[in-house]
Parts: C-alpha cells; sequence; structure tokens
C-alpha cells in the first residue's frame, strides 16, 4: 500500500516520526473513532450515535483516516435504500490496536476509573492478562528503563 504523505497534512520539513504521525492521528475523535472500529463499527450512523459525534467532523475524521490508508471505505447498499460507505480497518489500521491499548493502559494506570477499567485484555489461548510493554528481536520483554532511543536518519538532530 502506498504511504500518503500529503503536505498539507505532513510536510516534509516534520522529521520527528511522532509528530508525522500525530499530523494524521492527533484529534481525539480520530481515536475514539479507531476504538469503535475495533469493536466492529463500520457505517457512518454507527459512528455518529456511539460517539455523539457532528456529523461535519465525524466525515472529516473518516476522510482523513481513508485518504491515510488506516481505514478503507468500501460501498454497500441496503435493499431499497442509496448506495453507502462501511468504513474498515486496513492492516495499517489494525497496526494501531497496540496504540489504543497502551493509551488505555496508561490510563488505568494514571486515570484510573473508579469503577475499574473499561476493558481487560487477555491472551486468546491461555486467558492470562497481557500489557503493552516492549519486546527485543528474541521475543523476550525489555523493561522500560532498559530502552533508549537513539536518533537516526531525518532525526539525527534531534527532535524538531
Amino acid at each position: 500500500m502506498a504511504k500518503n504523505t500529503d503536505a498539507a497534512r505532513v510536510p516534509d520539513s516534520v522529521t520527528c516520526s511522532i509528530e508525522r504521525t500525530l499530523c494524521v492521528l492527533g484529534e481525539r475523535w480520530t481515536f475514539l473513532i479507531l476504538r469503535q472500529a475495533f469493536f466492529g463499527a463500520t457505517r457512518f450512523a454507527e459512528f455518529r450515535d456511539q460517539l455523539g459525534v457532528a456529523p461535519d467532523v465525524l466525515s472529516d475524521r473518516l476522510g482523513t483516516l481513508v485518504e491515510f490508508g488506516v481505514l478503507a471505505r468500501e460501498p454497500y447498499q441496503e435493499p431499497g435504500a442509496r448506495s453507502r460507505f462501511a468504513y474498515r480497518l486496513t492492516p495499517a489500521g489494525r497496526e494501531l490496536h497496540v496504540v489504543l491499548a497502551a493509551l488505555q493502559q496508561w490510563g488505568d494506570e494514571y486515570l484510573p476509573h473508579p469503577d475499574g477499567p473499561s476493558m481487560l485484555r487477555r491472551v486468546r489461548d491461555t486467558g492470562q492478562p497481557a500489557h503493552v510493554g516492549f519486546v527485543g528481536e528474541d521475543g523476550h520483554e525489555v523493561a522500560l528503563t532498559d530502552v533508549t532511543a537513539i536518533p537516526s536518519g531525518a532525526a539525527g538532530a534531534g527532535p524538531s
């Protein structure tokens, strides 16, 4: 899949991958739309009704997610109705599951709800709790204190 780097949204002058990603995903509603997509929502009305988001905002966010290959827009038509579009996660969109899980994990730890987590993550085959963390090439978890960030490539000069 071609990666979109629309200069209006992601200028080449932005070298930090985090900042470039936020040019596409940085709006509050975007992550909530993605959350609902992971829960199975595919239709505009589902997103609108489940989130209570204004239609113009939803349309803009869905358009951005389609434009950058996070969601794919697929036509569908119910009997007797006009053609509409469903929005499905692409492989790039499905990879954001770990990002949403990390946000939830952080929120559960540092902004806990009095009733506890809204969702638990479990390993499908064993039922054991699952969490987000760093994993080395050997497949073993690496402690946060043992991970270092080393600028490279375009970011060699440091954060912008």
